[in-house]
């Protein structure tokens, strides 16, 4: 009995099978866990730019309602006037994986002011993917529209 004690006190460490199970089960859940990850983030990103395109709509409207009726010509302009997020700054701002473009139009005799905003993610299609879905609205919609191909996304696009 002295002598199975004594073999046990002596055995340090771990063999080669234990380190190879350990290692093979972390591999799997780092297998199982990256492809998670990796869609909750696509969603967050998307989520986010959604609330984005609405924070410019009211923000837009705002503006709109001090201006004579019309937009904010650009991002810049919002930040300053309306204290948008600095995050935005410069013509095409990139937020939370998502690329912010804003063209306007301003009144004319014959037509209202007009805005448009995409947000399209910066990487649509592989592992690094920021987003899937590409995001439209304009002064004329009620709803942010959407679309999954891997082009901008336009007034005649699926609501959300």
């Amino acid at each position: 009995m002295n002598y199975l004690k004594e073999i046990k006190r002596n055995r340090r460490g771990f063999s080669l099978i234990e380190l190879m199970i350990v290692i093979a089960v972390i591999a799997i859940l780092v297998g199982v866990g990256i492809p998670a990850w990796q869609a909750m983030t696509r969603s967050g990103n998307e989520t986010a730019a959604i609330q984005s395109l609405d924070s410019v709509r009211s923000l837009q409207v705002q503006y709109a309602s001090k201006h004579q009726g019309n937009f904010a010509p650009n991002f810049d302009e919002l930040i300053k006037t309306l204290a948008f997020d600095d995050k935005f700054r410069g013509e095409r701002p990139v937020v939370n994986g998502y690329i912010f473009t804003l063209k306007t139009q301003e009144r004319t005799q014959s037509q209202p002011a007009f805005y448009s905003i995409n947000a399209d993610p910066q990487v649509s299609e592989g592992i690094s993917a920021t987003g899937t879905r590409h995001f439209y609205f304009d002064s004329n919609l009620s709803t942010i529209r959407y679309t999954e191909e891997n082009r901008p996304a336009k007034a005649d696009d699926p609501a959300i």
